[in-house]
């Protein structure tokens, strides 16, 4: 292990496909010991995981990690967004988590907007307007398709919460997360009362909301965990959120994802509020704002299309007129749950790389609609575009989102920004610091910039009017499910 500046601390990524640590040292920023294990994730319309398989890999991630996290002095958990944990009188999961990608809760969603007061109130009361990914939907969907689990459950939690929980022995979250519940009002900053009775959810069922900044707890003893029992623990966020912290991000500089699901995003001071349900109005991990647009199908579409055409992910090619919506689990922007991918303008001289290179557009293209309306009046809209997440990496992606954006585009240096994210905010807990200058002095954004091409307006044309006019045809099956 290289010789460490300041005190170590572990920032822990547990997101859809596997559970990552990172053992940093607080002064500097240097990633000292890592680890990394997966976890199983159902197919089909469902998407479930079980919960102890996040405590397993954690597990199994800092064993990797060796001795560098027996010296850890404070530890923070972020993770994937929405998904319902329900927890019996023992801590034991009543089944299976639902994820965030699961759709099967859009009929609920629907419902839940209409019978509480339509979009605008739903924005104006949590910031959001409730899709099939939200915790409330999947509730409400539990409680109509397995009323026994629902009656079992005597503890709701997050993804992350789950693990700090075990960690601890502390019922708790933070606003960033709760924010994506559809229960926490933005306007409050409570739980909301109304959405809770409606929907028959206890709120003593829920874990306490930790402040920004505040202890969540110490490891507890038993846990078989390589740290001291008293090691302190921060709240934790959900993975954008800690994303954000990792970046270090001031107010209106833009983010694009590009991982298992799709996110623009930016900080903002003002709280976000759009009835179009386009934005969700999430809360970051500090005190501010965190206006987001999220898709379902990012990478994993884009190389499950690359497999069908048994083509390299990097083998595009360009020209060609053909054009890929890439909805393979449904979609979340645009609103389309229960769409399917879909093909259009395919001509005999359509080579396998025009139709890979499609998909990237496809792919792009929704991301890139919802960034205007992320961005508020204080953001810079000529400034470059942080790319992060597993695609950014990749030269193709690159090159799509600067094609089609017209922008400038910054790839970030640092890798695994959830899990640095959250070491930051267990640094913060020894320091005082505010967890985004930590990463600030980590300069953890740094990278190198790709200058703007010109914006493709005819492909950007064509993919929106190829989706207005398949967007019957994308709705059907809806009233069916």
């Amino acid at each position: 292990m290289s010789a460490a500046e300041g005190p170590l601390v572990v920032g822990v990524d547990t997101s859809t496909q596997s559970t990552k640590a990172l053992i940093v040292d607080a002064a500097t920023g240097q990633v000292v010991a890592s680890g990394q294990a997966p976890h199983t994730v159902t197919t089909g319309v469902g998407r479930e995981s079980d919960p102890r398989q996040w405590w397993d890999a954690l597990c199994e991630a800092l064993r990797q990690c060796g001795d560098a996290a027996r010296e850890a002095a404070a530890i923070s958990v972020g993770g994937q967004q929405h998904g319902l944990v329900t927890l019996d009188e023992h801590g034991e999961p009543v089944r299976p988590a639902l994820l965030w990608n699961d759709v099967r809760s859009a009929p609920q969603a629907r419902r839940l907007v209409a019978e509480l007061g339509g979009p605008k109130g739903w924005a104006e009361r949590t910031g959001s307007v409730p899709g099939a990914s939200f915790t409330a939907s999947k509730w409400a969907w539990l409680a109509e398709h397995e009323p026994e689990a629902a009656r079992a459950t005597r503890a709701v939690r997050l993804p992350h919460d789950y693990l700090t929980e075990r960690l601890t022995g502390q019922a708790v979250t933070d606003r960033g997360d709760a924010s994506g519940t559809g229960w926490w009002a933005s306007g409050t900053e409570r739980y909301d009362e109304e959405t809770l009775a409606h929907l028959g959810l206890d709120p003593a069922l829920l874990p306490r909301v930790v402040r920004p900044g505040e202890v969540a707890g110490t490891v507890h003893g038993g846990h078989g965990l390589p740290f001291s029992q008293g090691t302190l623990v921060a709240a934790g966020t959900g993975d954008n959120a800690a994303a954000a912290l990792g970046l270090g991000l001031l107010p209106g500089t833009p983010v694009l994802s590009l991982g298992t699901s799709g996110t623009v995003y930016a900080v903002s001071r003002h709280r976000p509020a759009d009835p179009t349900g386009t934005v969700a109005g999430f809360a970051d991990a500090r005190g501010d704002w965190l206006p987001l647009a999220c898709t379902l199908n990012c990478t994993l579409a884009v190389d499950r299309v690359a497999a069908l055409l048994g083509l390299d992910r990097e083998a595009v090619d360009g020209g060609g007129s053909v054009t890929l919506l890439p909805f393979l689990d449904g979609e979340r922007t645009p609103d389309l749950p229960d769409s399917s991918g879909l093909l259009h303008g395919l001509r005999h001289d359509t080579t396998p790389g025009q139709l890979l290179q499609a998909a990237y557009d496809g792919a792009v293209h929704s991301l890139l609609g919802a960034l205007d309306l992320v961005l508020d009046a204080d953001a810079d809209r000529d400034s470059p575009l942080l790319l992060i997440g597993g695609g950014a990496r990749g030269h193709a992606w690159q090159q799509t989102v600067r094609r089609l954006s017209g922008r400038p585009v910054r790839i970030p240096a640092a890798k695994e920004l959830v899990a640095l994210g959250a070491a930051a905010q267990a640094a913060g807990l020894l320091t005082g610091e505010d967890p985004a200058a930590v990463a600030r002095r980590w300069n953890t954004a740094a990278g190198p910039v790709l200058e703007p091409m010109p914006q493709d307006e005819e492909t950007l044309a064509r993919i929106g009017g190829v989706l207005s006019d398949a967007a019957p045809l994308l709705e059907r099956g809806t009233e069916d499910r």
